[in-house]
């Protein structure tokens, strides 16, 4: 009579496909995940390799920081400029900056959707800007232009539709600010 029997794979490594080799699921996840380190470091070596320098490193702050956002007419350019100043980590005030950046709205308003009795439901508003960074001396150290474009319903209520209305065109103020960053921010790491 003897007492050997044989060993049978266990639930754990049948249900997930593994064959009984010796190696237990837990060492089989701690390879897969070892695994996944090496490709990470081999990743980042490669775009260390190439260049690769994310545009949202500290060394492009003092730079940013030194732009001063001139006012802009009109609720959109308040917004503008505030999310602007916060985006560059500015602090509004002209003093100390080295740059001044100058910006031009141009909003237009179209409705596109329309009922059978010719009633607009539905507006697109285009928000255009133009801007140019100066240096101190009133040299043009770069220009752009940015487009946003954002839309709102018309409620049954007038004040609904308004809260809308201004909703949308803080959005597209918002979206034209980080654009405008962006822009700056890949002005400076290219000047490097």
């Amino acid at each position: 009579m003897s007492f050997f029997r044989p060993l049978r794979p266990s639930h754990a490594t049948a249900a997930s496909g593994l064959r009984a080799t010796g190696t237990s699921p837990a060492g089989a996840l701690r390879a897969r995940e070892g695994g996944k380190a090496v490709f990470g470091v081999v990743l980042c070596a490669m775009l260390a390799g190439c260049g690769f320098r994310p545009m949202y490193a500290p060394g492009l702050s003092p730079q940013l920081a030194s732009i001063y956002v001139e006012p802009m007419p009109e609720r959109e350019g308040y917004e503008l400029r505030n999310t602007l100043i916060d985006l560059l980590g500015s602090n509004g005030v002209m003093a100390g900056k080295r740059y001044r950046l100058t910006i031009h709205l141009n909003q237009t308003s179209r409705g596109v959707a329309l009922q059978n009795d010719a009633a607009i439901t539905r507006y697109n508003d285009t928000l255009d800007a133009e801007y140019t960074l100066t240096d101190l001396a009133g040299n043009t150290v770069t220009t752009g232009s940015q487009t946003s474009l954002s839309a709102y319903n018309v409620a049954d209520s007038p004040y609904a539709t308004l809260t809308a209305q201004r909703d949308s065109a803080r959005r597209a103020a918002m979206s034209i600010a980080e654009r405008i960053r962006q822009d700056l921010a890949a002005f400076f790491r290219q000047r490097r």
